[in-house]
C-alpha cells in the first residue's frame, strides 16, 4: 500500500521553525494500529491521517503513542496540503472529527481554525501541583483534557523546568504554562509526556483554553500569543462565545511516499 505523505511546518511562514506536522491523505481507513504505527515511525508530535467525505473531510490524529481528540497544528498543516496539493477550489474547508465539526478558512496566507473553546475549573495550587514545574504557580486550572498554570511573566514561563515523569502520570493530556506576553497579549509553552510529547513546540489545541482565559483576564476578545519553545510560534485568537478562532500560517517542507 501506497500512502502520500506531506510534511508541514505549522503556525509560522518558515521551515525550520513553528510546529512540524506530517499529512497522510487516504482514500479509506485502515485498521488503527497501522495509523498509529504510522504515527509512531514518523516520530512527529502529531500526524494527521484525513479522507474525502460527502459532507467534506473526516480527519484523525495520533501522537507517537496515542490517538487524541483534537489537535491544531496538524490541522492547520491537513488544511494548508488540501488547498496547496488537491484540486480544492473552496475556501473553507468543513472536517469531521472527535471533537465535532471544525472549519478551517483561508484569509490569505493565514488559514483560520475554528474550534470549540474548552471550559476550566480553578484548582488549588497544591504541592503537587507546584512539583510539576520548579515554581509556584500563581493560579491553577484543570480545562477537558488539560492542566493549565499561569505565572506571573514571560520570564517564569521562559525559565521553568517541568518534571515530565509527575507530568506523565496525571492523567491528563498535558500541561499548559502561559503568563502575560511582552510583545504579545500572552505566551505560552505546553508539555505532553503522557502521550509521546515531552515539549510541543506550537500547541493550537491549548489555545482553545488558553484564549478565552486571557479574553476575560485582559478584557478583549481577539489576541495576540506565541509559543515560547525552542522553535517557536505566533498565532492570532478570536474568542466567539463557546468557539475560538486560531489562526496561524504554514510552510511547506516535504512531500513522499509511505510504503507498506
Amino acid at each position: 500500500m501506497k500512502i502520500p505523505l506531506y510534511q508541514i511546518d505549522a503556525f509560522t511562514n518558515r521551515i525550520f521553525s513553528g510546529n512540524p506536522a506530517a499529512v497522510c491523505p487516504l482514500e479509506h481507513w485502515p485498521d488503527d494500529m497501522t495509523l498509529q504505527n504510522i504515527a509512531a515511525e514518523n516520530n512527529l508530535a502529531e500526524t494527521a491521517f484525513f479522507i474525502r467525505t460527502n459532507e467534506g473531510f473526516h480527519i484523525r490524529w495520533f501522537t507517537p503513542k496515542a490517538e487524541v481528540d483534537l489537535c491544531g497544528h496538524a490541522t492547520l498543516a491537513t488544511a494548508f496540503v488540501i488547498f496547496t496539493f488537491t484540486n480544492y477550489q473552496r475556501d473553507s474547508i468543513s472536517f469531521q472529527s472527535r471533537s465535532g465539526i471544525l472549519t478551517v478558512t483561508r484569509d490569505g496566507e493565514w488559514l483560520v481554525l475554528n474550534f470549540p473553546a474548552d471550559t476550566i475549573e480553578r484548582i488549588e495550587v497544591t504541592e503537587e501541583i507546584s512539583a510539576l514545574v520548579d515554581r509556584v504557580p500563581l493560579e491553577a486550572f484543570k480545562g477537558r483534557e488539560d492542566f493549565m498554570l499561569v505565572f506571573p511573566d514571560q520570564q517564569h514561563v521562559g525559565a521553568l523546568t517541568p518534571d515530565l515523569s509527575r507530568m506523565a502520570k496525571l492523567g491528563s493530556r498535558g500541561v499548559i504554562v502561559t503568563a502575560k506576553g511582552q510583545d504579545c497579549d500572552f505566551v505560552s509553552r505546553f508539555f505532553a509526556p503522557g502521550v509521546g510529547i515531552n515539549e510541543d513546540p506550537v500547541t493550537g489545541s491549548a489555545h482553545t483554553t488558553l484564549a478565552p482565559y486571557w479574553s476575560a483576564r485582559l478584557g478583549k476578545t481577539e489576541l495576540t500569543a506565541r509559543q515560547i519553545s525552542e522553535r517557536g510560534g505566533y498565532l492570532r485568537c478570536n474568542v466567539l462565545g463557546d468557539r475560538v478562532e486560531i489562526s496561524g500560517q504554514a510552510a511547506f517542507y516535504l512531500a513522499g511516499e509511505i510504503s507498506i
